[in-house]
């Protein structure tokens, strides 16, 4: 029973994280909420990695992982995004451009949770890369003005509900024997990420981005036919095996 409860508490880490972060945002500790987003998201990737491990994986699970999210990349996120740069643009513009990114990742993780996915990817932006996305690209409103910053809400909230294809990474597992050092990791991560929340924030930005515009030019070679012979083989295995 406790080993079953055990990826539910990385879960519920993440979620509880994501309050950490809309609380930080409203007290304008904005480096820290950041992070707070970032360390949510080791968590989540930590939670199916450790319920793989254990063989304990169940519908619950998947169903309280997707309201985390919705939480910790949807909303914290848009609320850090508005506290720190939307203040002062016209309200009803800003309140629904805020708004549009938790619906479209509330959408993505719908989506995700009932349609059959194509192995070895994900379709469309996972909310939790496009929610750090965010949450640290928000740190740098001193060098971007809100105009681009809206411009970049939206994409990301496109790119969610999206039919671009991103690698999941799932084959790379946790083994068993690990999974008593994944409090350890996570506990290390947050002394750093609070001992350095701006040098960590942006530094980690720069591959969360990569991997944003990964899944675009990816999408752009395969409609121009540049992919290749192995381009749409995953997606026939698939189709042959439903």
């Amino acid at each position: 029973m406790i080993t079953k409860s055990i990826p539910n508490m990385f879960t519920l880490g993440n979620l509880f994280l994501g309050m950490v972060a809309i609380m930080l945002a409203f007290n304008g500790k904005y480096s820290l909420a950041a992070i707070m987003v970032i360390v949510a998201m080791l968590l989540d990737g930590l939670d199916g990695r450790v319920a793989r491990a254990l063989n304990c994986q169940s519908e619950f699970g998947k169903e309280l992982d997707s309201l985390s999210d919705v939480i910790s990349f949807g909303i914290a996120p848009a609320l850090l995004m508005y506290t720190i740069s939307f203040q002062n643009m016209p309200e009803a513009l800003a309140w629904i451009v805020t708004a549009i990114f938790p619906m479209c990742g509330a959408l993505r993780l719908a989506r995700f949770n009932v349609k059959p996915g194509i192995p070895g990817y994900f379709i469309g932006l996972p909310i939790p890369a496009a929610g750090s996305v965010l949450a640290t690209l928000s740190l740098f409103h001193k060098e971007i003005t809100a105009p681009y910053f809206i411009i970049a809400m939206l994409l990301l909230s496109y790119l969610m509900v999206s039919s671009v294809r991103y690698p999941n990474f799932k084959k790379i597992g946790l083994p068993r024997k690990a999974l008593w050092f994944a409090p350890w990791v996570v506990a290390v991560a947050v002394l750093v990420a609070v001992r350095f929340p701006d040098q960590l924030t942006k530094l980690i930005f720069v591959p969360l981005v990569i991997y944003a515009l990964y899944g675009i030019k990816q999408n752009i070679d395969r409609m121009l036919g540049k992919g290749g012979p192995n381009s749409h083989s995953s997606e026939k295995t698939y189709r042959s095996k439903h």
